[in-house]
């Protein structure tokens, strides 16, 4: 097994534990929508459950969701651990996939044990604008993503 796979498989780990840790304490701290606000009109601490995906969607649906979601989520995270192993040596990428796979990791084993993703993070704008609350491991996605964007711009290796 190269080093450098099991490095970001170990990345994929922290997140993913990170991602546990901070979900329990807020269940551990908080009732279910309690607030705390940490800076005044800008960023609070609650607790909230997102039976959907990103932004709630589909969380009406019925419940089929969950099964969708869990499975989808399983699937994806063994197609990254093969991307992983594969591009190991290309550190940009290979990081993206790590922090998504963690993220996604997360949000799976939310939806298999308790039946939604635990929210906790709630950023807005002076009470009147909100984004939806959001986790460790939402946050691990989108700058996975982010990173992939980033070295989708890098320029092709030659080959002579």
């Amino acid at each position: 097994m190269p080093k450098r796979f099991v490095q970001f498989m170990l990345l994929a780990l922290v997140v993913l534990s990170l991602d546990q840790i901070t979900k329990h304490a807020a269940e551990a701290a908080f009732q279910y929508a309690e607030i705390l606000t940490v800076i005044p009109g800008f960023f609070d601490l609650t607790l909230r459950y997102n039976p959907g995906a990103a932004f709630s969607f589909l969380a009406d649906a019925g419940g089929w969701q969950r099964y969708f979601f869990t499975g989808l989520a399983l699937i994806v995270s063994v197609i990254l651990v093969f991307l992983i192993k594969k591009h190991h040596t290309e550190t940009r990428y290979a990081l993206a996939l790590s922090l998504i796979l963690g993220g996604a990791l997360g949000n799976a084993i939310d939806r298999m044990v308790f039946g939604h993703v635990i929210d906790f993070l709630l950023f807005h704008w002076k009470n009147q604008w909100y984004y939806p609350a959001f986790n460790l491991a939402d946050s691990a996605i989108c700058i996975g993503a982010v990173l992939m964007v980033i070295d989708s711009f890098k320029k092709p290796e030659k080959t002579t």
